[in-house]
Parts: structure tokens; C-alpha cells; sequence
């Protein structure tokens, strides 16, 4: 067993000394790797993920196999959460006991989650219009529509699953993931359209709004990393799914290039404008155009970070918010995801400095003092919590942020425990629903 073990750090470490992916300064040097089947090298897969580093994945995979003490107690609450996605759904778009303005089930719907009717429901006026909003705070009648709540399950059982199955080899979790993803987007009786015309309607007003491409935008990045993983040869999946997802991503990417509702989203000058970007961006990328998603990024460099990082690294347009906390973090997970996926096309964007010297470590450093515990937080703020900061300063960390590596001992461990070192990449950590 010892010699197995040293065996498999030794070639993790071979692995590393050839194939590591450059350092952020390093990486706008770099040509973008075309996206494809998993390479293979020194007996390793690599996974093309879009945000996560395929490199580091295969490297972790061996070590956690290897029984690293390090690893250990991660990947004891990982598979915990793993466990528990092994007897919930599988979810649909046709579970939902309403009807989408298009009168077809498969279209996803979903209610604006801060507005608020302003008079008892009556057989006349079923909904209590008219509607008024209340900023940041939840609507709990949402929930009686249930396409919002079975994508966030679904989402996130697919990711634990999957990153479950590639570290300890268990069949049960790749199945499991492969029916979750295969009810959801393959199946011709269960499949959502590869459309969202009716995100965060607003009765008696919209039908659906741009603002609501972010129930997809904020998580589905990890649904396209999930796949690239299972590519890999998980069990379970096959190649008839993986033609399914690449028809639905194509789709929807296509979707987002020319529907009224994405255009408007797009247009946002806030977290919602970031998250369609890296949304976008990591679209181009699975469906096999790294040039589009190179050019996304590029873009984002003026569109987004010049117009929202201040000289201090201060979020403006976040800070304003009655959760700007929340709203700052949240904005801070699509921004430095989307310099991860920078990094898989050349593109640096973590050292990126806007005309005002605005960057994205300053503005992760921004939230350090609160985050760890050594300031308060002075912005407006329902409801504080130090933890929805955690995975933004480790991604910082990991690119060579110095506040951001002093600050990792210091914070506070997240619900269900700090799991950056087997999902290295950004999660919003805190439970606000409907951002």
C-alpha cells in the first residue's frame, strides 16, 4: 500500500512539472488550448473543463486517492453532501403545476423574487396585483412555482455527484449524475427548452425579464465543468448523452447570442452583466469556441471591470445595495470565475488595472477585513455572514493575491466546511435565494 501511495504522488508530481497550466502573469503569454476530448499524459486524463483547472483536478484526483492526510476530512463532508444527492431527484421543468405564458411545460418559468403583491389574493384578482418591490427582501410565494428551487437542487446535486465520483471512483455517483443531467436536459419528455423567455416575470406586469437569466447564469457554469468531468469515463454516461448536452449548450448559446431578454441582460452594469459573461464566455468554451470566449473576456476587461471596480476596490454599484455584502461577494464569484476561464484562453484578468488602478485583488481585498473578522462591515447589510466570502478569497489566494493568502487561515469555515481544495473554484456560499 505504501509504495501504491508513493507511487501515485510521484506521478502526480511528474504531472505537475509538465503539464501545470502558467501563472496568471504568465498565462496572457499563452495560446488558447482548443477545447476537445480530455488529453491524456503521463497515464492522467485531463479534464476540458471551462473554470476549473483540468490540470489541478487530475493532480488532486491522485492525491486524494493516494490518502493525503490533507484530504481527508473534505472529502469526508463532500461525500456526505454527495450522499444525500443520491436518493433526491431527479428533477424536471414538467413538475411545476403551472403553465408558462407559451402554455408548454418544458419552458422554464420563474417569479421575480423581491416583488410583492399589495392586496389579498381574490377569484377576481388572483395573484394581489399590483405589485411593488421590496429590495433584498424574498417573496416565500416564489417557491409555489418550482422550476427556481428543482434547478438550484439539480445544479447542485450534479456538482457534488460528479466531483464526488472523480475523486473515489464510486460508480453510484457518475450514474446518479448522469440520470440528474439526463432528466433535465436529454430527455425528449422531461428536457427543459434550451431557452429563458420566463425568468422573474412579474404578474400582471412582464411575462419574463432578463434580469432572470440569472437563476441559469449564477451556477450553470458548474453543470458544463460537471460534464467535462464525466467525459472523462464515468459510468453512465454515454455518448448519446454527451451529444445531448452539446445540442442543448449550442442551443442556448445561440439563445443568448439573439433573444431581447439576453440582450437586456447583457446590457446590465452590474453582477447580473458579469454573470452573463462568464456564462457566456464558459458556453463558447465547452461548445468548442475558445476565440468567442477569448473575446468575451477581453471585453469584460472595459465593460465590466472598469465600470464596476472604484481605485479602492469598492464594488459602487454592489456597495448601494441593502445586501451589499451579499451583492458584493456575489459579484466577486462571476468576476473571478470568469478570470479562471480567462486563464484557459490567455487572458489575464486578474491583473487587469482599470484607468482609476482599480483591480480584481483589490477588489477581493476589499472584503477581507469583514470577511476575517478584523473590521466591521459599515455598508447596508440585512443579514451579514463572514462566510460568502471564503471562495473568493481563496481563488484570489491561488492566483497570487498577498492579502488574500495572509487572510485564508483567518476565515471564518463555511456551512457544511471549507471544500476549496477539492472544488477549487468560486461558489455564492451564502443561502440568499434569487439574486
Amino acid at each position: 500500500m505504501r509504495r501504491r501511495t508513493t507511487s501515485r504522488i510521484l506521478a502526480a508530481l511528474t504531472l505537475v512539472a509538465g503539464l501545470l497550466v502558467p501563472s496568471a502573469a504568465a498565462s496572457a503569454q499563452q495560446s488558447p488550448q482548443p477545447a476537445g476530448a480530455a488529453r491524456a499524459a503521463h497515464g492522467f486524463q485531463i479534464p476540458q473543463t471551462v473554470v476549473l483547472n483540468g490540470v489541478q483536478m487530475a493532480v488532486t484526483r491522485e492525491l486524494v486517492r493516494a490518502g493525503v492526510p490533507a484530504f481527508k476530512t473534505p472529502l469526508a463532508e463532500f461525500r456526505q453532501q454527495a450522499d444525500a444527492a443520491l436518493t433526491t431527484g431527479p428533477w424536471s421543468v414538467m413538475d411545476k403545476p403551472e403553465l408558462p405564458p407559451s402554455n408548454d411545460k418544458h419552458d422554464y418559468l420563474s417569479q421575480a423574487p423581491y416583488w410583492w403583491p399589495t392586496t389579498p389574493a381574490t377569484t377576481a384578482n388572483p395573484w394581489g396585483c399590483p405589485y411593488v418591490q421590496k429590495d433584498g427582501v424574498r417573496n416565500p410565494a416564489i417557491d409555489d412555482i418550482t422550476d427556481h428551487a428543482e434547478r438550484g437542487e439539480m445544479f447542485n446535486a450534479v456538482y457534488d455527484l460528479t466531483l464526488a465520483w472523480y475523486y473515489t471512483g464510486d460508480p453510484a455517483y457518475a450514474q446518479r449524475a448522469a440520470l440528474d443531467l439526463r432528466t433535465w436536459f436529454v430527455n425528449p419528455a422531461t428536457r427543459m427548452n434550451p431557452s429563458l423567455d420566463y425568468t422573474q416575470f412579474i404578474p400582471c406586469m412582464v411575462s419574463g425579464r432578463g434580469i432572470g437569466i440569472i437563476d441559469f447564469s449564477q451556477q450553470f457554469t458548474d453543470i458544463l465543468d460537471a460534464v467535462a468531468l464525466l467525459n472523462t469515463g464515468a459510468p453512465g454516461w454515454t455518448g448519446a448523452d454527451q451529444a445531448g448536452m452539446t445540442t442543448w449548450n449550442k442551443q442556448f448559446l445561440t439563445w443568448l447570442q439573439t433573444s431581447k431578454n439576453a440582450s437586456d441582460e447583457a446590457a446590465s452594469t452590474n453582477n447580473h452583466g458579469s454573470f452573463f459573461d462568464m456564462q457566456e464566455a464558459a458556453l463558447a468554451l465547452a461548445t468548442g469556441q475558445p476565440a468567442l470566449a477569448r473575446s468575451i473576456v477581453v471585453t469584460a476587461e472595459s465593460k465590466r471591470l472598469n465600470v464596476q471596480i472604484a481605485a479602492n476596490g469598492g464594488l459602487p454599484l454592489e456597495l448601494s445595495r441593502t445586501r451589499s455584502f451579499h451583492y458584493s461577494t456575489f459579484d466577486l464569484v462571476a468576476l473571478t470565475r470568469l478570470a479562471m476561464i480567462g486563464q484557459h484562453v490567455g487572458v489575464d484578468l486578474w491583473h487587469y488595472s482599470t484607468p482609476d488602478g482599480g483591480t480584481l485583488f483589490k477588489a477581493v481585498d476589499f472584503v477581507v477585513p469583514a470577511a476575517t473578522g478584523q473590521a466591521a462591515w459599515t455598508y447596508p447589510e440585512l443579514q451579514f455572514q463572514a462566510f460568502a466570502a471564503v471562495d473568493v478569497v481563496h481563488a484570489a489566494a491561488d492566483a497570487g493575491d498577498r492579502t488574500a493568502r495572509a487572510a485564508v487561515a483567518k476565515l471564518p469555515v463555511p456551512p457544511g466546511g471549507d471544500l476549496w481544495l477539492l472544488r477549487p473554484a468560486p461558489e455564492q456560499l451564502d443561502p440568499i435565494s434569487g439574486s
